[in-house]
């Protein structure tokens, strides 16, 4: 079994959630929130802006972290089982830009019932739900977006 680590980011602009469209040749791969492989010598907060910054062209802050999500899935060589450490982020605008050479063909950012229901994952719409949260309790105290709370 090989263990792997990913970081990403649930990033909220206007309340609305940043996803991304996967299509590898022409194959269906779903709605998916930004992510990917800790590189050697970073952290887990690096890599999760690197990643989002990445594949969705995004330059987001990170509010909180949010949690960790788990899953496996086999390579023809082995079982993989990954860890993914998730971070509430903030954008200052709507851009977004897929990574093409990642196979992303589409990114946008949704009401949080529409990214729900695009997303893939179950595990990805369980962080969503939990940062979704998070995004509203910090708004409710108006403290989403005031620099007194980083």
């Amino acid at each position: 079994m090989i263990e792997a680590t990913s970081c990403g980011g649930v990033v909220i602009f206007r309340g609305k959630i940043l996803v991304l469209y996967k299509n590898y040749k022409n194959k269906y791969e779903g709605w998916v929130l930004p992510k990917g492989t800790v590189e050697d010598g970073e952290e887990f907060k690096e890599t999760a802006l690197r990643e989002v910054k990445e594949e969705t062209g995004v330059s987001a802050s990170i509010i909180k972290y949010i949690g960790k999500s788990q899953y496996t899935f086999n390579t023809p060589q082995d079982m993989v089982e990954k860890d993914v450490h998730w971070y509430l982020m903030m954008a200052d605008s709507y851009y977004s830009k897929p990574q093409r050479e990642e196979y992303f063909i589409d990114s946008g950012y949704y009401k949080f019932y529409e990214a729900y229901h695009l997303l893939k994952f179950s595990n990805e719409k369980q962080i969503l739900e939990k940062a979704y949260n998070e995004y509203l309790d910090l708004k409710k105290a108006n403290l989403w977006g005031s620099k007194k709370y980083f």
